[in-house]
Parts: structure tokens; sequence; C-alpha cells
């Protein structure tokens, strides 16, 4: 039997196959367990650390050698390359956002405004 961490970490990640965000699919799972965002956010990834082995410890250096500094920079350049990829896929997700906020006011503008002329003409009669 899964433990509701492993839950969690399934769900999120189905929802988010299916196309949902993963800050999306975090705030539709904390509606359905009653709990905060950030409570699940954190169950979440305690989980995924566990699952995909990126929590493991690794031991400490007693001095840093040429090859640990140079291991180090490649790690954090690779990490860097990642996020920019991150961010470029948060920045399509908030165009297509507003994007579609764009075409819901523009179609409703005309019903918009006609239900406030009409309400002015009322307050003139």
């Amino acid at each position: 039997m899964a433990t509701k961490a492993q839950e969690v970490y399934e769900k999120v990640n189905a929802l988010m196959e299916g196309g949902m965000s993963r800050p999306d699919a975090f705030k539709k799972l904390a509606a359905e367990y009653g709990q905060p965002v950030g409570s699940l956010r954190g169950t979440y990834y305690a989980f995924s650390r566990g699952a995909t082995g990126n929590g493991k410890s690794r031991p400490r250096r007693r001095e840093t050698t040429a090859d640990d500094a140079l291991a180090d920079a490649r790690a954090a350049l690779e990490r860097s390359i990642d996020a920019i990829d991150r961010e470029v896929e948060t920045a399509k997700t908030r165009a297509e956002e507003a994007k579609a906020e764009y075409e819901d006011m523009k179609a409703s503008a005309g019903d918009r405004k006609k239900a406030i002329a009409a309400k002015l003409k009322a307050l003139e009669s």
C-alpha cells in the first residue's frame, strides 16, 4: 500500500503529465486533501528526494581539490541550464494565460459595455 507521500507524488506527476502545471497540481491536491499548498509541496519534494535518489547525502570533504572544484563548477553550470529551461517554460505558461485572459476580455467587452450603458440609461430616467 502506498504512503500518503507516495500518493501525493504520483498524483502530482499524473496531473502534470495531463498538461497541468506543477503549482496548479499542488493547488488542486491541496483542495482535495483540505491541506495547505505548502504542506503538500513539502510532502511531494520530501518523497521525490527519496524516490529519485537526489536526497542521498554525500560525504564531507576534508579538503577541496582542483578536481572537486571543477566538478562543483560543472554541476552548478548544468543546474543553470536546467533553470533556464524551467524559466522559459514558466514564461511560456504565463504568456499563454495572459493571451487567454485577453481573449476572454475581448470577447466579453461588448456585452459588458452594453450592460453598463443600460445601467446609465436607467439612471438618467
